[in-house]
């Protein structure tokens, strides 16, 4: 109850402060239970299931995890008395934080079970957004794109970024960005290399093959690898920008990029490398506080579809060349 409790906390206190939330449903891995938790609790029931990944296509454990989504969006918050699906404080809502399905590289099983599942997030709440929280990997429906992975392990863990996101209910595209992990712990130019053509592939594919909108939903650097500075970190998180920032001016896909991730003086126990305290990264503040601006004012000018107005003379003196 207390983390019922707590959440409540989160939305009141967000809204308070403006700010909007994309709420994960569920994890792929361990931490906060994940599928694994459900796996467990099947096995205690006494089903006879052998795998994680038995989550994505028992149905017993399918109508466990849609009882939690009825339960997350029907609750009543007990500070704000607005029920989740009705709060415009949750900007959206996202199936599963990177889901794989490593016993399917084919891309079946977790295309079946992303399709169920946001068609049954649509029918209790058809008003919010609805994301997969997937890692943006190509698979098998799209071999021209496989190019793009960082390694031919990332098109056997049974994701299809293009696929996936043709499913009926998913209304915008989530991608992640870690190079340190895909590609090599030690900084290299490569990472840079990488995260350009990830970005510029998956902006591509969101306005040309899917129609939708994409948000880079995660992405950033270990202070624990070798060779990491703070140059670099700011160098990554530019790269990334950049074409977002163009994406945007021309009312492309390019929605947003979300660093992990931010924390508050004190709470740096809790840095699982990628941490980035504000105060203490006045550089990567900068970058980050400039291109919040400039997205602003291109979103009040441009929109997904329909274009861009004509930019005032003022807007043209906002290049970005810099970054």
């Amino acid at each position: 109850m207390e983390t019922w409790v707590g959440l409540d906390f989160v939305l009141s206190e967000a809204k308070k402060h403006k700010i909007r939330l994309i709420l994960s449903l569920s994890n792929n891995w361990d931490a906060y239970g994940g599928k694994a938790q459900y796996v467990k609790w099947g096995k205690a029931g006494g089903l006879n299931i052998t795998s994680d990944d038995d989550f994505f296509s028992d149905p017993t454990l399918r109508n466990y995890f849609k009882a939690h989504v009825q339960k997350v969006l029907t609750r009543v918050n007990t500070i704000t008395n607005v029920t989740y699906k009705d709060d415009p404080t949750i900007f959206a809502w996202e199936l599963m934080n990177e889901p794989r399905c490593l016993s399917d590289p084919s891309g079946d099983k977790l295309q079946v079970w992303i399709q169920e599942m946001a068609m049954y997030v649509k029918s209790i709440d058809p008003l919010h957004m609805l994301e997969i929280g997937s890692e943006g990997f190509y698979g098998p429906s799209s071999p021209g794109r496989l190019q793009f992975n960082p390694n031919t392990f990332s098109q056997q863990v049974g994701t299809d970024f293009i696929r996936n996101h043709r499913a009926l209910g998913i209304d915008f595209a989530s991608v992640h960005i870690y190079a340190d992990t895909w590609v090599s712990q030690s900084i290299t130019d490569d990472h840079i290399t990488f995260v350009k053509s990830w970005t510029n592939a998956h902006i591509e594919d969101a306005e040309n093959a899917l129609g939708m909108p994409v948000l880079f939903a995660e992405f950033g650097v270990s202070s624990r690898d070798s060779g990491f500075n703070t140059s670099f970190r700011d160098n990554l998180v530019a790269t990334v920008y950049k074409p977002v920032l163009e994406s945007s001016k021309r009312g492309g896909g390019g929605g947003g990029a979300l660093i992990w991730q931010l924390f508050p003086e004190g709470t740096e126990y809790m840095d699982d490398g990628y941490a980035v305290v504000l105060s203490k990264a006045p550089s990567t503040a900068t970058i980050m506080s400039t291109q919040s601006k400039r997205l602003d004012m291109f979103s009040s000018s441009c929109s997904w579809r329909w274009g861009c107005k004509k930019r005032k003379d003022d807007e043209d003196l906002l290049d970005h060349d810099e970054l």
